[in-house]
């Protein structure tokens, strides 16, 4: 993991979130102070993910996004991949809960991670999203 947004993270969200799904607004000034993590299948950047650290009411609450898996690595698990190391870095930095804003499209997803929503249904540019949590161990 290394903190500040670097090019295979940039070229995954890129080729994944813009040029795919068609959002406009991908990067932000979180990329500047979350960690990123970039899975590699041998050389190739495959998936990537980030984790920045919020509050919350009950403890130190992390926050994971812009999961991506490129379309030609998807199918093999990647996701959950990255899914269960930024999990084990909050664990590891003293989180005791993460969150994320899932798109509609990916809820069953993260609720076979054990993550359950918490909020209420919103629009992310043209994209339906949900806030969702995991308590972590």
């Amino acid at each position: 993991m290394t903190l500040g947004l670097n090019g295979d993270a940039a070229l995954i969200r890129r080729e994944v979130f813009i040029e795919e799904q068609g959002f406009c607004d991908e990067f932000d000034e979180i990329d500047a102070r979350a960690l990123h993590l970039v899975l590699y299948e041998g050389e190739t950047p495959a998936a990537t993910g980030r984790l920045f650290r919020g509050e919350g009411t009950d403890g130190i609450v992390y926050w994971i996004g812009r999961v991506a898996v490129r379309k030609c690595a998807r199918g093999r698990s990647l996701g959950r991949a990255v899914l269960a190391a930024l999990e084990a870095e909050a664990a590891r930095l003293g989180g005791s809960e993460v969150r994320l804003s899932a798109q509609l499209q990916a809820e069953g997803f993260y609720e076979k991670q054990g993550y359950r929503r918490c909020g209420a249904e919103y629009l992310d540019e043209h994209c339906p999203h949900v806030e969702m949590r995991k308590r972590l161990k």
